[in-house]
């Protein structure tokens, strides 16, 4: 593939491409080049101030130093999205003019060519939280880019991190990573408005065969869930892999099944076909284990497993310790993701990743926050987290475990200081600092003091 040119960018005159294989692997070097995607709002520098998404940088660029003394650097590429490309690329677009433009020049304000054409080439990215478009047209760049670049496999790891404050008493017992197809169901963005001459022409459609004002009112909006064989089972098949690889005890499918048959109920189906036909010698289902296994677990096997979706937001509070990998719909996933994150405290230190065959973006999972922009004060944990994603998907394990005990530390050391009382010194940002008794927001560390502090421990580690 040529190297692309750009309007505003530069390349990097070092560092190399990640490529993929003919057949299907991927190929890393030493030093990849990975495309950086500050964001918005907390995510940006202003000035001489950073965003979280530097901070995460700093951390990132700390544990492989130390994990490889010099023989391996991520060298980052810096391209641009959201409101940071607007002002960039198009600074003369005033807001009231956004909704005349077309969905493709409105996707051109948030997501530029330049960014792109990076993405495409150098395939692997690292993104902070970007803002919502206004407009109407173009709904949003995360959605877009999984489309555009067939990410289909939403990677959410999700555990608990001793020191930050959790609403579930088996909190720390929550240990998951969650696969949620990116590209079907009704997240794929086929609907049409009440009224619209496209709804009444489904509404027609389903009168036809058979539906009547029973079921569709002539005034619904109507939404199509699309689900089919070939993308559930390259999901499927991306979690059996990851859990093979982790030697995780088992894989999950939630469904809703029960009710939506010919969808998520086939979607459990084609899972369950799916491991039996590609990983037999390596599986067993929960069906067999019962009935051909007296209970007993195989050594050395990952059990295949399924629940009903709303029984599953009972079994991650009640039972979390029993679930290792979900393989979900786009729309479970999406619910299921942040309530598991919500038991371990919440979606700010929720690392995600959109992974597919041929490209891997990493990103944080929540919003730009924007009345904290420039005041070095957020928390960086949920970019940095998604950094060690990065580190791991790179095969740089040793790397990618170096953040997560230094992160773990120093959670864990501001907890038994906060113990002693007020009036200590914490090294974690407000966020998690005014959850200690007898300290409040002001007592936070900045973003980048609390990576600092996470460097130090990485710095420090035999």
């Amino acid at each position: 593939m040529t190297a692309p040119t750009y309007e505003k960018l530069t390349a990097p005159s070092q560092g190399s491409r990640v490529t993929v294989d003919a057949k299907g692997n991927w190929r890393f070097p030493d030093d990849p080049v990975v495309v950086l995607i500050r964001g918005d709002g907390i995510g940006r520098d202003v000035s001489a101030v950073p965003g979280i998404t530097t901070c995460a940088v700093q951390v990132l660029d700390a544990a492989v130093k130390k994990a490889y003394g010099g023989k391996k650097r991520i060298v980052w590429f810096d391209a641009h999205a959201g409101d940071v490309a607007r002002e960039l690329y198009n600074p003369g677009v005033r807001d009231e003019q956004v909704s005349t433009l077309s969905e493709d020049d409105q996707r051109q304000l948030y997501l530029p060519d330049d960014t792109l054409k990076a993405f495409e080439y150098y395939r692997v990215g690292l993104k902070g939280p970007l803002t919502t478009p206004i407009g109407g047209g173009f709904r949003s760049i995360n959605v877009y880019l999984r489309f555009r670049f067939d990410l289909y496999g939403c990677v959410r790891p999700v555990r608990y991190f001793k020191g930050v404050e959790a609403p579930n008493t088996r909190a720390n017992k929550v240990d998951m990573v969650i696969f949620r197809e990116n590209t079907e169901d009704v997240y794929c963005g086929i609907e049409f408005k009440s009224g619209s001459d496209k709804a009444k022409k489904v509404v027609a459609f389903l009168r036809e065969l058979g539906y009547g004002p029973d079921l569709v009112l002539d005034s619904a909006g109507i939404g199509i869930k699309p689900i089919s064989p070939e993308r559930s089972k390259r999901l499927v098949r991306m979690a059996i892999k990851y859990a093979l690889d982790k030697k995780c005890p088992s894989m999950t499918l939630v469904h809703k099944g029960n009710i939506m048959k010919f969808t998520e109920g086939a979607f459990k189906d084609w899972g369950y076909e799916l491991a039996k036909a590609e990983f037999r010698d390596k599986v067993v289902t929960e069906d067999e284990l019962t009935r051909e296994h007296g209970g007993k677990m195989p050594a050395g096997k990952l059990l295949i497993k399924d629940r009903i979706a709303d029984s599953m937001f009972q079994q991650i509070q009640l039972r979390p310790d029993e679930y290792s990998v979900i393989a979900t719909p786009n729309l479970n996933g999406d619910y299921l993701s942040d309530a598991v994150a919500a038991l371990t405290g919440g979606i700010g230190l929720a690392a995600g990743a959109n992974i597919g065959d041929q490209s891997a973006m990493f990103e944080a999972t929540h919003g730009t926050a924007p009345k904290y922009t420039g005041q070095n004060k957020a928390n960086p944990g949920a970019v940095l987290l998604s950094g060690a994603l990065l580190l791991e998907f790179l095969q740089w394990f040793e790397a990618a475990e170096l953040v997560n005990k230094g992160v773990e530390k120093t959670f864990a050391e501001s907890e038994e200081i906060a113990r002693k009382g007020p009036g200590q010194t914490l090294h974690v940002t407000y966020d998690i600092a005014r959850q200690f008794p007898g300290y409040s927001e002001k007592d936070g560390a900045s973003s980048a003091g609390f990576a600092e502090r996470i460097v130090h421990h990485i710095n420090a580690a035999k």
